[in-house]
């Protein structure tokens, strides 16, 4: 009975990152007796458990500690599970498909709009998480409903090509060329083309700072804010930048992150050249990019990034919001939704970007 309470609590929260999404189909593996890849499994060392924020410990204690490597991938991909939207009053998703890149498959969108036919609303282009090689919109669904509907705007997630099948920049083309059709489609879609934010959580998050930086080097399409939920922006962090072993000790890791950036860039994570644009930590000039918010934890692997990252935003003159929740590791807030420290969250990135769409 325990395991299947566990599972169910898992299968209902989870959705961010390829750990988090992989959870439900590990415990049903181990409930089955089922074999599970290795070295996808290893064990939790517990000194580092004291790191921990207290609210946040007992259901991290219930997930294996994972690892993604080429064996495992496809096998990953197959048990991703994703939660049913949330029921109404909260809206509900449609999907579409929109001509993707030139040579390119066309796109699936997720679109959440909490009024249909209101016009002049913000809009969230929303990129997922997954670690560049994995999920989908669909995994990301209770995040984009509570989006639309606690900001009034129109949330629109990418379903990009996925690495290491395509690598970089085939997915940024799938995320500009998403930007490109919501601008151009903006009176249909009921949407204000002056307010369109970029964001996504984890790799998704990176996918949102390289869109903004496309976009502002491209010089075509305005975008007004930057989301950024502890974001992946450093293909260096656990390769040539080694961290601490209380960082990133849980979800996501040092192991999977070299995975991940490597599959997307088609080189080893943390090589001394990497393709421009490809990599927002490595973009020399940050000047002239939209508003950004970033929230991370403060043992999650991308804490020293992502506030560097908001330290070099800021230095470039660009109005920029940082938050390092104390004890939270990666995904905490969809492990543990209702923890002080994720009630926190919540109403830090709702508040910004409710904020963001009222002063563009």
């Amino acid at each position: 009975m325990q395991q299947k309470n566990r599972r169910a609590f898992l299968t209902s929260t989870l959705t961010s990152g390829i750990a988090l999404a992989l959870a439900p189909a590990i415990l049903s593996a181990q409930s089955a007796q089922q074999p599970i890849p290795q070295p996808l499994l290893s064990g939790h060392e517990d000194d580092l458990y004291d790191f921990v924020d207290p609210e946040l410990l007992p259901a991290l204690k219930s997930l294996p500690k994972l690892h993604l490597t080429n064996e495992t991938l496809a096998w990953v991909r197959q048990q991703e599970q994703a939660p049913p939207p949330l029921p109404p009053p909260a809206p509900q998703p449609v999907e579409r498909r929109i001509p993707g890149p030139v040579g390119a498959p066309d796109l699936r969108l997720t679109i959440v709009d909490p009024a249909p036919g209101a016009k002049g609303r913000p809009v969230l282009l929303h990129t997922h998480g997954g670690g560049y090689v994995g999920r989908s919109a669909a995994l990301a669904m209770n995040f984009l409903q509570t989006a639309a509907q606690t900001c009034n705007c129109v949330v629109i997630s990418v379903d990009y090509r996925l690495a290491p099948e395509t690598r970089f920049p085939g997915s940024l083309e799938d995320n500009y060329t998403a930007l490109r059709w919501v601008h151009a489609n903006a009176d249909a879609l009921g949407a204000d083309r002056v307010r369109i934010a970029v964001g996504g959580e984890s790799a998704g998050g990176g996918h949102a700072a390289m869109l903004a930086i496309a976009a502002r080097d491209r010089k075509e399409i305005p975008i007004a804010f930057q989301l950024l939920i502890y974001p992946m922006l450093d293909d260096r962090t656990g390769s040539t930048r080694p961290v601490p072993p209380h960082i990133g000790a849980f979800v996501w890791t040092a192991e999977s992150n070299r995975f991940g950036w490597s599959s997307l860039l088609g080189i080893p994570a943390g090589s001394p050249n990497v393709p421009p644009g490809s990599v927002p930590a490595r973009v020399e000039n940050l000047a002239g990019l939209p508003p950004a918010f970033i929230v991370t934890g403060a043992i999650d692997l991308f804490v020293d990034e992502d506030i560097e990252y908001a330290r070099r935003l800021i230095a470039a003159g660009v109005p920029t919001e940082l938050h390092v929740m104390p004890g939270a590791y990666h995904g905490y807030d969809l492990l543990v939704p209702n923890a002080k420290v994720s009630r926190r969250f919540t109403d830090y990135w709702t508040t910004a970007l409710r904020r963001a769409f009222a002063t563009v």
